[in-house]
């Protein structure tokens, strides 16, 4: 298996994973087309994994903000992450969340954001947002499945506030 970075030749093997992984709806693959035509879009965040030259995965990671009052802080929202049914559990979503982290890292990013599964996420450092002084308006979740990801030691104690997930998200 190959972790890399998304091409424009990926497109259509991407949105089919999306489909596919999340029971035939398209949803999610509507989210990353309209991720990849945003302002928040990173290419070096799309990143893709690859058996047998066909696309068994793929996690989108792109920018949002923290606002607090009138400060804004640039983060990272972790959505979608999809991998073929039929190679399910096989570590290929935990390869792509890695592999992810360590690019948002690389980039300068300090928190990476998500809604996902409470028993899943915290293995990769992920803990509930709410407890760290975050909040999430613009959907209603729980606070174990609203989640951040602290990337640079102390940047938990340095920014609070409101998640906006931009437009492309809506």
């Amino acid at each position: 298996m190959m972790i890399r970075t998304e091409t424009s030749a990926d497109y259509d093997g991407v949105y089919q994973v999306n489909v596919k992984a999340f029971d035939d709806r398209e949803d999610e693959a509507r989210l990353v087309e309209s991720i990849r035509n945003s302002e928040g879009f990173i290419p070096e965040l799309s990143i893709v994994a690859e058996k047998d030259n066909e696309i068994v995965g793929h996690i989108l990671l792109s920018k949002a903000v923290v606002q607090d009052g009138e400060n804004t802080n640039d983060v990272i929202v972790l959505a979608p992450i999809a991998v073929m049914p039929n190679v399910q559990k096989q570590g290929i979503g935990k390869a792509l969340i890695l592999e992810g982290l360590d690019r948002c890292r690389t980039l300068g990013y300090d928190l990476v954001f998500l809604i996902g599964h409470p028993e899943y996420y915290p293995k990769f450092g992920f803990q509930p947002a709410r407890q760290h002084g975050f909040e999430l308006k613009q959907f209603e979740v729980s606070d174990n499945v609203f989640m951040v990801c602290e990337l640079k030691e102390g940047a938990l104690q340095k920014v609070k506030g409101e998640l906006i997930y931009p437009k492309s998200f809506f």
